[in-house]
């Protein structure tokens, strides 16, 4: 398999010659502290120092989980097709690492070089790590991921094993002179875990919660943004269309652990708040194909998001709970931390998927 040869500007081509894709290139036109291109309407921005540009919203993997294979192919080359090339899964998401395998069946025969893939290991440890990314190399049918990440940190210590002797650290450093990884990063849930993370090693990349009800009920994601700006590493926002948690007496839509936008216009302003903080390279949807589908939308018409969205943001927060206030007041105060997560879908992430 041929090694990743990335995407330049004008004139190259988005998705795999199989597909037919033939995109249009185009500067983004708007005051985005970055500077951006579009291929097939949606917009990229440089990820940190890597010098690679994504798609400002990514494919969240654990999605896989709640269809069949054939459903997953198409939704995964639709979305490639539309301009997505940032793809985001775990060997945590789904049972028996179901969204992996989905994911790299439905990837497999597309040009490598025309999406970043990513992937995570919740293994602290060198051996397990190890373990879980050559399994993960196996079944997404690659050779090497674009990012790996240090997956769902949230207490120092965590941090601690992982870079100290030992520790996956060790493996991940080793896997990239060999070539099976490129970049470096983790996904974390409290400020915390995510500050200790950045001072403890150069990463490229943070995955943390920057979404518009966590920021407005206590100012959740600011700490880590402003550090990640410092270090200039790149902000992969997660959580992105969350509502919180269901409240008392609120009849779910869907069987999911929180609440997310669910009109296209809730969507929009979702995601441009999430893409208006600095640093922030691409906001991960929900971990539904048809929330996917919304902010994908949202994504190709973006732009700084406008007064009167932040304030109907404020007004919609009000009536929100928050997801991640317990534990970040747990990690503080050294309390005990739960897993508010569906059982089977270890839905911790993601990654991805906010």
């Amino acid at each position: 398999m041929e090694r990743r040869s990335f995407l330049k500007v004008a004139g190259s081509v988005a998705a795999g010659s199989a597909m037919g894709i033939q995109p249009t290139v185009a500067e983004e036109k708007s005051t985005s502290i970055y500077t951006s291109e579009k291929v097939s309407g949606m917009p990229r921005r440089m990820l940190g120092r890597t010098g690679e540009k994504i798609s400002v919203v990514a494919f969240p993997g654990l999605a896989l989980a709640h269809y069949d294979q054939h459903r997953c192919t198409a939704g995964l080359r639709d979305a490639l097709y539309r301009g997505v090339n940032y793809f985001d899964v775990a060997p945590a998401y789904g049972r028996n690492g179901d969204c992996e395998i989905k994911m790299g069946i439905g990837l497999e025969g597309l040009d490598r070089s025309k999406y970043f893939l990513s992937c995570k290991t919740k293994m602290r440890d060198k051996e397990g790590c190890r373990e879980e990314l050559e399994r993960s190399l196996k079944r997404l049918k690659t050779d090497h991921f674009d990012l790996y990440q240090l997956h769902h940190i949230r207490r120092p210590d965590e941090v601690e094993q992982a870079l100290g002797p030992n520790g996956a650290m060790e493996t991940i450093l080793k896997a990239r002179d060999e070539g099976k990884i490129r970049f470096i990063g983790f996904s974390a849930h409290t400020t915390k875990g995510a500050l200790a993370a950045m001072n403890g090693f150069p990463f490229d990349t943070v995955m943390f919660p920057i979404n518009f009800v966590e920021y407005y009920k206590f100012g959740f994601g600011k700490a880590v943004w402003d550090l990640a700006a410092e270090k200039g590493v790149g902000i992969l926002g997660m959580k992105a269309l969350s509502k919180g948690p269901w409240p008392k007496g609120v009849k779910r839509t869907r069987q999911w652990w929180y609440r997310a936008t669910e009109t296209q216009d809730e969507t929009n302003a979702a995601i441009r708040f999430t893409l208006s903080q600095k640093q922030v390279a691409a906001g991960i949807p929900p971990s539904f194909l048809d929330l996917l589908d919304k902010a994908i939308e949202a994504g190709r018409s973006y732009q700084p998001i406008a007064d009167e969205e932040t304030e109907q943001l404020k007004r919609t927060a009000d009536d929100c709970l928050s997801l991640f206030k317990s534990q970040e007041d747990a990690v503080a105060h050294g309390g005990h931390l739960h897993e508010p997560y569906p059982d089977g879908l270890n839905a911790c992430c993601p990654c991805a998927h906010a």
